[in-house]
Parts: structure tokens; C-alpha cells; sequence
């Protein structure tokens, strides 16, 4: 708990060390750095230790409570708050106290429940205060940032920030980017976390990491977090960037497991100079799938390094689109999981990646959309499509990749059976309306473009009767109403008009259905 500085100053000692035993100070939010006995001896003490809050006595040797005030107000640096305590109930004392900003007035004998509240409501002001002055810092060097990216910061601010930041002359600065990947709500189980919430826990980890006492100047990006970070926050690691980045990741590690990267510009010499640094940290961010294991990346060790801008050959495309027709898994999710491993081992660029997995998605929603499919039915098609515009891991690319194709091919083994459905409706329709006609399983698979063994297995097993035996039922039903319907047409007749080309074996088959012959069927009838 964070405990404001206070310093005691009365001419009496023991009125001194009864006020330091009679209130439980830390309970109050304050902590007791200092005593004077004097007003002169007390201005000292306040320019060196510079408290937050002077406990002081009105009545004193050399210089009074009320000329120290004075004197404190006169003074440039930050000025504590102050009670003052006097054993003279003069309200002429207080007035004149209020005027220069005194906190409270407590007249001796002192109570301690009353003086505890009144520490306790200065200790509620005095943080809010610091909170509102941190956020103030926080925006100053956000603003700050961006105005040196944009190379629109005037010199007076440039010069005031590098007095802030106590950079000297053989000081040199560096600016990083710190992402947060597969923080996205398409991830099963996976509770995002907000932008706001990773600017303020990265703060609190460099602060740790770093003891600053001066400012961490952080602006956010899009969907990334950039810092400055000074040589004098290198010190403890001897000014070894990679050993710093190398502790920082680990202990962001601990928050939100092995998703944070680190990507920092070229070193500059000069505040003005950050952008230089800036532009070199957004070059290493290209770098990023290769540095995978490592999750760091440090611009002046891979500027030499040359990334490749290359495009599936289109013969491997058209071999991976048609494993994917054929539903062969096992070859298609070997040829994905070697397109990654191509990916890292041989250095593509972010750029290059993008447009080389859009390219497969689009074919695959190509064979999609010419089986009357509809891709928007597929849930993971828009992260799918829109990945690039979130901080992705390889391997989380990989993973999200690799379901759509699953995804893909289940939709496609579905429209398929669909359009073999539709398709042998279509077939069995034409059979019923052309069945009088001379017909067999080796013309109507010629007519509708269909092998005719696939045709026959596919029949069977959609309508659980084989073609020729479903053909002579429609044949024979038809021959049984117009031997119902009349009485003049002759066997061979009928035969004909149903089909039978052979009156004979017309009769035949006939008896072999209905265990009688078409003259014996007619006659039963009279």
C-alpha cells in the first residue's frame, strides 16, 4: 500500500512524539519521514524530502507556521498539503491559514478520532489527485509520441519531455511495440481481453521491471501497444535491450500465457528522432512469423534479412483443390500443415501469407458457390477472411485455417449429397415419364452424364430396388390398368404401348410379378 510522506514540526518534542503514538499513521494512508522544531529548520527539510503533507505548530522560533506556508508557496517545487495544529483557539490564525491553502485547522488539545478523519479524507484527496495527475503524464506522453511520429512536436516540448525523462547527452532511446495475440472472440473458452486492460497491465509490468520513477511514455496503435524505452531503463540489465525484452515477455507470459510479442525499432540518440525508431519497429513487425519460438524481435538483428513475397505454384493449388473435392483429408491437412511449415522455414512475409491462404479460400469458395452452396453459412469464413486484422500467432492461423478447410469439405460432402439426391429425383422422373419408351441404365446414364455402374449403385441405394426391377414394376402396373381400362386392346398390343418390344416376353415377365398371366389377370376381372 502506497503511504504519503508527512513531517512533523513543533518547538515542543514531546508534543511531537505524543502526536506520532497517538495515531495509527499507516492506517491513515501516511507514513512519518521527518521532525523539525523550527519553521527555518522545517523549509530545509521540506525542499529535501518533499512530502505530501507538514504537520505544523502556528507559534514557533525564527519563522512561524504561517511564514512557512508563506515561504513553501513561493518555492517551485510541488507543494504539500498542510495542518496546522495551534493551542490558541484563533480564528484570526485559521482565516489566514485558509488564504494560502491549508488543508485543516486543529486546535490542541488534539483528538485523535477527529484528526484520524481528517487525515483519512487528505489521504482519499491526495490520491485521487495522483491518480488524475498520472493520467494527465499518461496523455502528455501519448500525445506526445504521436507528435514525434507525425513529426508535428515543436523543440520547447521535445526539450521539456528530455528534461523529464533525465535523458542526457550520451542517452540513447528506442521505441517498442508489445501485441497481444489470439485475443480474439471467435476462440472457443477464450475470454478477451480488452485494449485498455493490456495498456494498463503492460504499464504496471514495465514499472516493475524498470523501477521508473520518471514517466513511461506508451501510446496505443491499432492493435498494439508502442513504448518509449531509454537506456536508463536498461541499466539494471546492463543495457542489454534483448535481456530486458527477454524478462518483460516472461513476466507478460505470466499474465496471459505464450501470446505476447515484442518487436523494438534501431536505437536514436535524440527525442526528435524517435520516429526514425518507430518506422524501424513496424519493419520488424514483418518479421514476426519467423521469430515465432522466440516471440521477440529486434530490428538491428534482422534488418539484413531478406523475406520472401512469393505465391502458391498454381499446379500445387489446382493438385490441393482437387484433394479437397475428393474429401481426402489426410492429403489435405498434409498439404496445409506443409504450406506452414513452408511459411516460417522459408521466410514469408506477413503480406505474402495473406495473400497466399486468401487465394485457397477463394477457390474453395468458388467450388462452393458452383454447387449452389451458400459460403455465409460457414462460421468460420469471416475470421477466415478478416484474420489479418487481428494479432495472430502461426499457430493459432494455422488452427483457424485448418477448420474452415474441415469446415469446407463438410459443407461440400452435404451439397454433394444433396445434388445426388436432386439428381437421382430428376432420373427417376424421367424413367416414370419415359418408361413406354426404349430405355435402359446405359442410355439414361449417357443422357444425364453419369457413369452407369454409379448410376446403379446410387439408385439402389436411394430407392432400395435395383433399376431394371423398378423399371418392369412401372412397366407391369401400367400394363395392369389398361387391362383393367379395356377390353378390346389385344396382349401384344399393350405390350407395345408399355414398353415391350417382344409380346412373349412381355407375358413372362408379367407372370413372374403377379403369378399370372396378362390374359388370366383380364379374365379374373369378368
Amino acid at each position: 500500500m502506497h503511504l504519503h510522506r508527512a513531517i512533523l514540526v513543533d518547538d515542543e518534542s514531546f508534543t511531537r512524539k505524543g502526536l506520532m503514538k497517538l495515531i495509527d499513521w499507516e492506517a491513515c494512508g501516511f507514513q512519518i519521514v521527518g521532525e523539525a522544531d523550527n519553521g527555518e529548520d522545517a523549509l530545509e527539510l521540506i525542499k529535501r524530502i518533499k512530502p505530501e503533507l507538514v504537520i505544523t505548530d502556528i507559534r514557533m522560533p525564527v519563522i512561524d507556521g504561517l511564514e512557512l506556508i508563506r515561504l513553501v508557496s513561493l518555492e517551485t517545487m510541488p507543494k504539500p498539503s498542510f495542518i496546522i495544529i495551534s493551542g490558541y483557539n484563533d480564528f484570526k490564525y485559521a482565516q489566514q491559514a485558509m488564504r494560502y491553502g491549508v488543508h485543516d485547522f486543529v486546535v490542541k488539545p488534539i483528538d485523535d478520532i477527529e484528526f484520524s478523519a481528517i487525515l483519512q479524507t487528505l489521504n482519499g484527496k491526495l490520491k485521487q489527485e495522483k491518480e488524475e495527475q498520472l493520467k494527465k503524464e499518461r496523455l502528455q506522453g501519448s500525445e506526445l509520441i504521436k507528435a514525434l511520429i507525425l513529426e508535428e512536436a515543436d523543440a520547447a516540448s521535445t526539450d521539456e519531455w528530455e528534461a523529464r525523462l533525465n535523458l542526457g547527452k550520451k542517452d540513447r532511446l528506442t521505441y517498442v511495440f508489445a501485441e497481444l495475440n489470439d485475443n480474439h472472440s471467435w476462440k472457443q473458452a477464450v475470454q478477451t481481453i480488452s485494449s485498455a486492460r493490456f495498456h494498463e497491465l503492460l504499464r504496471e509490468e514495465l514499472t516493475r521491471l524498470t523501477g521508473a520513477v520518471q514517466p513511461i511514455c506508451m501510446h496505443e496503435h491499432r492493435n498494439r501497444i508502442g513504448f518509449l524505452l531509454t537506456s536508463q531503463l536498461l541499466d539494471p540489465f546492463q543495457g542489454d535491450l534483448e535481456r530486458f525484452l527477454i524478462k518483460l515477455r516472461t513476466m507478460l507470459d505470466a499474465q496471459y500465457g505464450k501470446t505476447v510479442f515484442l518487436y523494438a525499432g534501431t536505437f536514436v540518440s535524440r527525442l526528435s528522432d524517435l520516429r526514425e525508431s518507430y518506422k524501424s519497429a513496424k519493419e520488424a513487425l514483418l518479421y514476426k512469423y519467423i521469430n515465432e519460438d522466440m516471440r521477440i524481435v529486434v530490428y538491428d538483428q534482422i534488418r539484413s534479412e531478406q523475406l520472401q513475397y512469393i505465391g502458391f505454384e498454381p499446379s500445387l493449388l489446382q493438385l490441393f483443390m482437387e484433394q479437397f473435392e475428393e474429401q481426402k483429408q489426410d492429403s489435405v491437412q498434409a498439404t496445409v500443415e506443409q504450406w506452414f511449415r513452408d511459411f516460417r522455414e522459408k521466410r514469408y512475409a506477413p503480406e505474402a501469407i495473406k495473400m497466399n491462404l486468401q487465394q485457397c479460400v477463394l477457390a474453395i469458395l468458388k467450388t462452393i458457390r458452383s454447387m449452389e452452396g451458400d459460403e455465409l453459412t460457414l462460421p468460420t469464413l469471416q475470421p477466415v477472411l478478416n484474420w489479418h486484422d487481428s494479432n495472430l500467432s502461426l499457430g493459432e492461423l494455422r488452427r483457424l485455417f485448418a477448420a474452415f478447410i474441415e469446415e469446407s469439405q463438410q459443407y461440400v460432402a452435404v451439397l454433394r449429397g444433396e445434388q445426388q439426391k436432386g439428381g437421382i429425383q430428376k432420373i427417376k422422373s424421367y424413367i416414370e415419364l419415359h418408361y413406354s419408351e426404349n430405355i435402359s441404365l446405359k442410355s439414361i446414364a449417357a443422357k444425364f452424364y453419369i457413369n452407369p455402374v454409379y448410376l446403379g449403385q446410387l439408385f439402389k441405394k436411394t430407392y432400395s430396388v435395383y433399376f431394371n426391377e423398378f423399371l418392369l414394376q412401372l412397366r407391369v402396373n401400367e400394363a395392369k390398368k389398361l387391362l383393367r381400362q379395356s377390353c378390346s386392346m389385344r396382349i401384344y398390343e399393350i405390350a407395345e404401348k408399355v414398353g415391350f418390344s417382344n409380346a412373349d416376353y412381355f407375358v413372362t415377365q408379367f407372370e413372374k410379378i403377379e403369378q399370372m398371366t396378362p390374359t388370366e389377370y383380364r379374365n379374373q376381372l369378368k
